[in-house]
C-alpha cells in the first residue's frame, strides 16, 4: 500500500469515550439497556462523574465516525491515507483527542469551540457488552463553514471515499449533503451508517437520513438498526437479509454505481445486499473467554472495509478486512488496536 494517496475523509462527532465496568444496578439507576446507543439526558449527567470515578475507567478517543477513520488507517498503515472533521473543546480532554489521533496517522482538520468542552460518550461495559450515551457538547456545534473552508474543502476534493456515521445527522445536515452531492457529482463513493434506532425513529433525523439516502453508495448498519429503518417504513418483515435487499433498491442519484447495504448480525453472517442479490458473508469465531468488549466492533468493521474499499476491492475482500478489523479490537478494552494490523493478509 506505499502508494496510495491520501483518499479517504469522514466527517463526524468526535468524542473522548469515558470507559468503564458497570452492573445492572448501575443500568438501572440510569434507566440504561445494554447493546444501545442513546443521547444523554439531564438525568445521565451524574453517570459520567460516576464512571470517571470508577478506578477501572479508561478514557479513549472515540466518536463513531472518528473511530472507523482510525481503524482505516492502522490497516492501511500509510500515514496521511485518511482525513477527518468535527469540532472539538478547547480543554485537555480535546487535546487528547488530537494528539492521539495524529499519531495514529490520521489528518484531523477539527473545528474548534473555544466556549464548549469537548464531547464524551459515557461507554459503560458489563459482560463484554456495552451502553452507550453521548454527551455532544461541542461536538454539537460543528458548522458547515468549517468544511467550506478553502483548506478543507481541497481535502474533500482529494477524497475518493467519504463517509459519515448516521449519529452527524444530529449535527449538520448541510455538511452531509455538501459531501454527498459532492460525491455523486464527481463519481465518488459515499458512505453512510444507520449508527442507532432513534435516528429512525426521530422524525426529524428520519428526514435527514432519507434526503441523504439517494446518494449513499455503501449504507452500514446492525441487525437492530436494519430492522428499525423496515418499521419506519412500514415494511412488513424483519428479515435483515430481505431488508438488506429493500434499502439497496430504494431511488438513487448516481446510477452509475448499485447502492451496497451491509448489515453486520453480531456472531452471525453478514448481509451484503447489491445489484438484487444479497450475499452472507461468515464472521471470524471468536472464543468467549477470549471476547473483552464490543464496543467498537461495529465502527472498526466499518473502518476495515473502508480500508479495501479505497483500495479498490470487491464486498467479499471489504467484508474480511472488516471482520479482521472487529476481530482484533472485540479482544481489546475500547475501539484500541496494537501497532500493527498483524496477521490480516492484503490480496
Amino acid at each position: 500500500m506505499s502508494g496510495l494517496v491520501c483518499s479517504l475523509l469522514g466527517l463526524g462527532n468526535p468524542l473522548l469515550d469515558v470507559c468503564a465496568d458497570v452492573d445492572q444496578q448501575f443500568l438501572d439507576q440510569y434507566d440504561l439497556k445494554m447493546n444501545n446507543q442513546i443521547l444523554a439526558e439531564e438525568k445521565h449527567q451524574p453517570m459520567f462523574k460516576a464512571l470517571a470515578d470508577k478506578k477501572d475507567v479508561q478514557y479513549i478517543p472515540g466518536g463513531a465516525t472518528q473511530n472507523s477513520i482510525r481503524i482505516a488507517q492502522w490497516m492501511l498503515q500509510v500515514p496521511g491515507a485518511t482525513s477527518y472533521f468535527g469540532c472539538i473543546g478547547k480543554n485537555e480532554f480535546g487535546k487528547v483527542m488530537t494528539d492521539t489521533a495524529k499519531g495514529d496517522g490520521v489528518n484531523v482538520q477539527y473545528l474548534v469551540d473555544e466556549s464548549t468542552a469537548t464531547g464524551t460518550c459515557g461507554t459503560c461495559i458489563m459482560k463484554g457488552d456495552r451502553s452507550l450515551v453521548a454527551n455532544l457538547a461541542a461536538a454539537n456545534n460543528y458548522k458547515v463553514e468549517h468544511l467550506r473552508r478553502k483548506e478543507n474543502w481541497a481535502l474533500l476534493e482529494k477524497a475518493r471515499v467519504i463517509y459519515s456515521a448516521g449519529f452527524f445527522i444530529t449535527v449538520s445536515e448541510d455538511s452531509i449533503m455538501d459531501c454527498a452531492k459532492h460525491a455523486a457529482e464527481n463519481n465518488k463513493i459515499y458512505c453512510m451508517n444507520l449508527s442507532a434506532p432513534f435516528i429512525m425513529e426521530v422524525p426529524p433525523f428520519k428526514a435527514t437520513l432519507m434526503k441523504a439516502l439517494p446518494y449513499v453508495d455503501f449504507l452500514f448498519g446492525n441487525e437492530n438498526e436494519a430492522r428499525t429503518f423496515a418499521k419506519s417504513e412500514g415494511w412488513n418483515t424483519e428479515d435483515v437479509s430481505e431488508i438488506a435487499l429493500k434499502v439497496s433498491m430504494l431511488p438513487k442519484q448516481n446510477g452509475s454505481r448499485p447502492r451496497t447495504v451491509v448489515f453486520t448480525q453480531g456472531a452471525d453472517a453478514t448481509a451484503v445486499a447489491s445489484l438484487g442479490k444479497v450475499v452472507l458473508v461468515p464472521v471470524i469465531p471468536l472464543e468467549q473467554s477470549k471476547l473483552v468488549d464490543t464496543n467498537g466492533a461495529g465502527d472498526a468493521f466499518v473502518g476495515g472495509f473502508l480500508s479495501q474499499l479505497l483500495a479498490g476491492k470487491d464486498n467479499y475482500e471489504c467484508c474480511r478486512a472488516g471482520n479482521f478489523a472487529a476481530n482484533v479490537i472485540i479482544q481489546r478494552s475500547g475501539c484500541t488496536f496494537p501497532e500493527k494490523p498483524t496477521g490480516f493478509v492484503w490480496n
